[in-house]
């Protein structure tokens, strides 16, 4: 059986939500990380980073958020999360999985963690006023997709794992003075996300509190 090593709101939240959307059998086991259990020797074995997730599957032993829900798109094809191979709409989902996590979520972790970019708290603060600004931008051009191609998801007429991935992200904003949801056609992209009964399954299994975005 699929083991996801996961904590609440964490970057695995967006395969945990893949896991329940293709109705796969799974465990969770949950990495307390408020008492450092993702820096324990028994953790980082599984991932010497240090970092959530990690997904077991088999004699598989996998990290990296983007490389977890690729894989469950590959290996569960049947389940219609990603585009067939080789077309020019499975291309434009490698784009923007490749996006979401280099360019959105690398943001996201510069604002709160803005300690690991500066030392002094002016400069501290500094750079988390930064990042959100740019992630303002990076959100602007996310609504923009949206409005291009007036499609329910990411890719337009069809759901895929990148929607999960950009729930995932876009609820990491819900505290920003202009979050995600407040964007003309993010705001209806995430209720419909919210609404889905996979999505539901996940939160309320990670008792994550309202509003969830």
């Amino acid at each position: 059986m699929i083991e996801l090593h996961y904590y609440p709101s964490n970057a695995s939240l967006a395969p945990h939500m893949l896991l329940e959307e293709m109705g796969l059998p799974y465990a969770l086991r949950l990495v307390d990380r408020e008492h450092g259990a993702h820096k324990s020797p028994e953790y980082l074995k599984l991932n010497p980073n240090g970092l959530i997730p990690v997904l077991v599957d088999g004699d598989l032993v996998l990290y990296e958020t983007a490389a977890i829900c690729l894989h469950l798109v590959d290996t569960h094809p049947g389940a219609g999360l990603a585009p067939a191979l080789g077309t020019a709409q499975r291309a434009h989902f490698y784009k923007w999985m490749s996006w979401l996590t280099n360019t959105l979520q690398a943001t996201l972790m510069i604002y709160y963690y803005p300690e690991r970019w500066a030392d002094a708290p002016d400069a501290v603060a500094q750079v988390q006023a930064h990042a959100e600004a740019r992630i303002g931008e990076q959100l602007n051009l996310l609504d923009a997709e949206f409005a291009r191609h007036g499609g329910d998801w990411l890719l337009g007429d069809r759901i895929s794992a990148a929607d999960f991935f950009a729930l995932m992200l876009c609820r990491w904003t819900r505290g920003f003075a202009r979050p995600a949801r407040s964007l003309p056609h993010l705001g209806p992209f995430i209720a419909s996300m919210l609404a889905r009964p996979a999505v539901v399954r996940t939160f309320e299994q990670e008792a994550l509190p309202q509003p969830w975005a």
